[in-house]
């Protein structure tokens, strides 16, 4: 019997542009303004930057480490705010959620840090009992079998008992398929027809 289920967050519930925007505009202006640097020079140095650390790393996935690494004088929280703006819900989720809600309990499940995945769903945050971020909460890059087996664990549930949904097809779907929970595709692109695939969320329900 389902009892929870559990969304991914940026390409799932929301799109990516919140934390496109941070890291990739954003950042780049403190760090210009800091050493005197044009826009177009400081992106493409913390480009460099962020491929020689890697998303392997820990390090980074995380803003506090970036900003006392490049010594910007701010808050990361702050830019957060800023950057707010562009948080963009797809059309569905709410009135999705709203639906599921009355029936199971919804956990959000996020490899961004918490300070991203907090933001992210504020305005969703009423239909949710739980958020976990692999990165803040568990040290782990990305939603491997242990993040699921930590669910398990916090929620005290069987595999069983879970469903989780996400547009990562390695992370999302194959992995906490690997760990015994039913899991699904969300194919916004429509690519292709790869395991349990939905369009968009309003699928899901009828798919439980």
């Amino acid at each position: 019997m389902i009892k929870v289920l559990s969304f991914d967050v940026d390409g799932t519930l929301v799109d990516g542009r919140f934390a496109d925007m941070f890291w990739n505009d954003g950042v780049p202006k403190l760090y210009a303004e800091k050493v005197g640097l044009s826009f177009d020079e400081a992106k493409d140095y913390l480009q460099g930057r962020y491929d020689e650390i890697g998303d392997c790393d820990l390090r980074w996935y995380l803003p506090e480490y970036w900003f006392a690494e490049l010594g910007i004088d701010k808050n990361p929280k702050e830019l957060v705010m800023e950057y707010a703006c562009e948080i963009d819900v797809f059309p569905e989720v709410p009135e999705v959620l709203r639906k599921l809600s009355e029936k199971y309990m919804l956990v959000a499940s996020s490899n961004a840090p918490r300070i991203f995945l907090e933001e992210s769903i504020k305005g969703l945050c009423e239909y949710f009992k739980h958020t976990f971020s692999s990165t803040t909460d568990f040290g782990l890059v990305k939603k491997l079998p242990e993040f699921y087996h930590t669910l398990f664990e916090v929620l005290h549930i069987e595999p069983s008992e879970l469903v989780h949904v996400g547009d990562h097809f390695e992370f999302d779907y194959n992995v906490p398929s690997q760990a015994g929970v039913k899991s699904f595709f969300l194919d916004r692109k429509n690519k292709g027809n790869r395991g349990h695939v939905l369009r968009d969320l309003s699928e899901l329900e009828g798919r439980l």
